[in-house]
């Protein structure tokens, strides 16, 4: 049996690093669409200011590009090193998806960002655009095969386990691609990267705008962020909602943990704004709620029941039951593969042969013929996720995306008025504003993957069968390791995008000579700035 310590230290390994490289990956996915906008605009319009746009913003994206390129490749030899009995139970299915993403990031997105980066002078501006494009459906291309793969975590379709080789076989490229929850993650994952970028642009655009600096750029780029935001904001949201209904049916123990709902409540059930959970009693300490929203909110229905966390562990209990005499037969099975009687039995409990493996874990030497029912009882409860964490991580994802689309209204507001310059305290805010998404992308993560445990492969894989057998050792060496060497490509990150956003773009499209180095006092009356532009347009 591994050491469960060595199972924990693969998670928190796996969980650093991924974490660390998914603040590269939202920039990246929203940031190159952004690009494609930009050039469009150059591309109909002929105006200089547009490329020049392009161009800034184009060696900030590719700053993140590499460095986000540099901490993802670790994470996909992790699944061999550290976690080599989950690569053996599914790699001919998680196999498919990460060989495509790797051809998509590494031969088609690497190779248009080089064209797009030095193509300037040697391309017309058509295939020059063509070029950039090409860069922003590698980008999200390669996201969508990473999705597909964590889908396929998430809802093992497409697939069914052979009992004769004890790993899964893919049956259906189509349904593992197609699969309702890849797709739906996909679409709201790139979104959340258009509202990072979006974000970020309009953040450092005002940052130049509270200096007086290049005014021109800033503000065209502070418009087209500000209006792609707020479209990508309210797309974020309707997806997310769309997500958890999708999510809900599939994996109700997630959602019962997101809710901290502990008993099964009639229709329409009250929704928990706050709680403090105890999962050692089962309940809240104390909580804050608002009677009858949270079943219209869950189900888009008013009489759908939400099975609490009592019921989901009393239907885990009938399936552990059902799932013993699968793993039973299995054992059969290995040591003689002829046994139809064997394979019978395990055909007739198929669909539960996850959960006898969940129970395994507390089965007297681990034969879940000798399981009791107090080792049931443990699993069952397995089967929640952390409530705690998962209440309050999913609450605070929702409120990044809440502020965040008061923010671009605002900020939309203020620019189709022309007087952004006129309010300091948004222009003060707005850099601010950069890490709300970056949070709310980490948040969401964690709310989809906390969700998922007690499993790798939801239903079918539990996490403590799936890593390796490393010893505890090892495994904090490399997790110290892998910290400290992220934390620096972090620092690298910040160090080179501050150093290009304080240096701004090459040239600025008016004079030094004419712009004014500060803005006048709040309320005293129209900017000299805004003098300047308005009468440039």
């Amino acid at each position: 049996m591994i050491n469960d310590t060595v199972v924990e230290l693969s998670r928190w390994q796996f969980a650093s690093t991924a974490l660390y490289h998914f603040l590269f990956v939202p920039l990246t996915l929203g940031l190159s669409v952004l690009l494609a906008v930009m050039e469009t605009v150059y591309v109909i319009t002929r105006k200089p200011i547009y490329k020049e746009i392009t161009q800034f913003w184009s060696r900030l994206f590719l700053i993140n590009f590499a460095l986000g390129v540099a901490t993802g490749l670790t994470m996909e030899f992790e699944f061999g090193t550290n976690w080599s009995f989950y690569s053996g139970f599914v790699g001919d299915i998680f196999g498919a998806p990460l060989a495509i993403e790797g051809l998509m990031a590494f031969f088609m997105e690497a190779t248009f960002v080089g064209l797009m980066t030095f193509g300037w002078e040697r391309l017309s501006r058509g295939k020059h655009l063509f070029v950039t494009y090409l860069v922003a459906l590698g980008s999200n291309l390669s996201a969508l095969w990473i999705l597909i793969a964590n889908g396929f975590m998430q809802n093992p379709q497409g697939a069914a386990f052979n009992p004769l080789t004890m790993r899964m076989e893919l049956t259906s490229f189509a349904s593992l691609i197609f699969s309702e929850d890849a797709q739906t993650k996909f679409v709201h994952t790139s979104i959340a990267g258009y509202v990072t970028a979006a974000i970020f642009v309009t953040g450092i655009s005002a940052y130049y705008l509270a200096r007086g600096r290049h005014l021109e750029l800033a503000k065209r780029s502070f418009r087209m962020a500000s209006l792609f935001g707020v479209l990508a904001t309210a797309g974020v949201i309707t997806l997310g909602d769309a997500l958890g209904f999708v999510g809900g049916h599939v994996q109700p123990s997630k959602l019962a943990a997101m809710e901290a709902m502990w008993q099964t409540e009639q229709a329409p059930a009250p929704f928990n704004v706050a709680v403090w959970p105890r999962q050692d009693e089962q309940r809240n300490a104390w909580s804050i709620q608002i009677p009858y929203v949270l079943t219209p909110l869950l189900t888009h229905t008013m009489d759908k029941v939400v099975p609490g966390i009592d019921q989901i562990e009393a239907d885990a209990r009938v399936r552990i039951r059902s799932g013993i005499p699968a793993v039973e037969a299995l054992r059969a099975l290995s040591a003689n593969p002829d046994d139809n009687a064997a394979l019978a039995q395990f055909e007739a409990h198929k669909d539960d042969v996850g959960y006898g493996f969940l129970v395994k874990r507390y089965a007297p030497d681990q034969d879940v013929s000798k399981a009791s029912e107090a080792d049931i009882l443990k699993a069952s409860k397995d089967t929640i996720p952390n409530v705690f964490a998962m209440f309050w991580v999913f609450r605070a994802m929702v409120a990044c995306g809440l502020a965040m689309l008061a923010y671009f209204v605002i900020a939309v507001i203020l620019s189709l008025r022309r007087d952004v310059m006129r309010h300091r305290w948004f222009l003060r805010l707005a850099p601010w504003m950069i890490p709300v998404p970056f949070v709310a992308c980490e948040m969401g993560w964690l709310t989809a993957e906390l969700g998922r445990q007690p499993w790798t492969v939801f239903g079918m894989l539990p996490t403590w069968m799936s890593a390796s057998s490393h010893s505890v050792g090892y495994m904090v060496f490399s997790l110290v390791g892998f910290v400290l060497l992220y934390t620096i490509f972090i620092a690298v990150e910040m160090f080179l995008m501050i150093k290009f956003i304080r240096k701004g773009p090459e040239t600025d499209p008016l004079p030094h000579a004419f712009l004014p180095t500060r803005l006048a006092p709040a309320g005293g009356g129209t900017l000299a700035a805004d003098t300047l532009i308005a009468r440039k347009e």
